[in-house]
């Protein structure tokens, strides 16, 4: 029964950073954009809006 000798602590500490790392890619993928991404994302999102407000119909109480 020969196997190789492992350190416990050096073990748990490299499966940490690699959770951590993990957890850290995931979170860049769901929030990381750049500034100029977001800008860019805010500028369509305020013009479609404007689109919308101006074909709105102003007799639509009924």
């Amino acid at each position: 029964m020969t196997g190789k000798v492992v350190n416990l602590t050096r073990a748990r500490k490299t499966r940490a950073r690699d959770d951590k790392r993990q957890k850290a890619d995931a979170n860049a993928a769901k929030f990381g954009l750049t500034k100029a991404e977001r800008a860019t994302q805010a500028q369509a999102a305020d013009k479609a809006a404007r689109h919308l407000d101006a074909h709105r119909r102003e007799d639509a109480e009924e």
